[in-house]
């Protein structure tokens, strides 16, 4: 599996941390490019082009912490914060627009309304991806926290 360019959403979770650091792996034995992306969803009464500073600096803060996470397994990787309507058409196109050929999902085990969920985001991106993905799901943990884009 010839892997050039791997694709990270993520959203700042402890699944985002461990996610890094397996692309980064990956990246490593196939000397890949590891890209992440962090996605501020505006609502539909703002401009895309809005600029949110408290969203904008969360992402930013967010993105450092994954690049430091990168460096210390000795792997670069490539930042940048998107806004769009939905995390997952948004996922799609970077994915599309830089002929990605891994996307790797960091995902924390979620409950919603009492069931596992994995939210709107993942299913979407496993029906639509133009590339492999693979899900990665941290350490089991139990929370009634409503799914967050990851």
């Amino acid at each position: 599996m010839k892997i050039d360019r791997i694709l990270i959403p993520v959203t700042g979770t402890r699944a985002d941390e461990e996610a890094v650091e397996l692309a980064c792996g990956l990246a490593k034995q196939n000397k890949s490019q590891v890209h992440a992306i962090y996605i501020i969803t505006l609502t539909r009464d703002l401009p895309l082009d809005a600029e949110i500073e408290p969203e904008i600096q969360k992402a930013e803060e967010i993105l450092e912490s994954m690049e430091e996470v990168a460096r210390k397994v000795g792997c670069r990787m490539d930042t940048e914060v998107l806004q769009a309507r939905e995390a997952g058409p948004a996922i799609i196109n970077e994915a599309v627009e830089r002929e990605i050929d891994l996307i790797l999902l960091g995902i924390a085990y979620k409950m919603r309304f009492g069931e596992f969920s994995l939210g709107e985001v993942v299913p979407y991106v496993l029906k639509n991806s133009p590339c492999r993905v693979i899900l990665y799901q941290s350490s089991y943990t139990v929370s009634s926290a409503p799914y967050q884009a990851e």
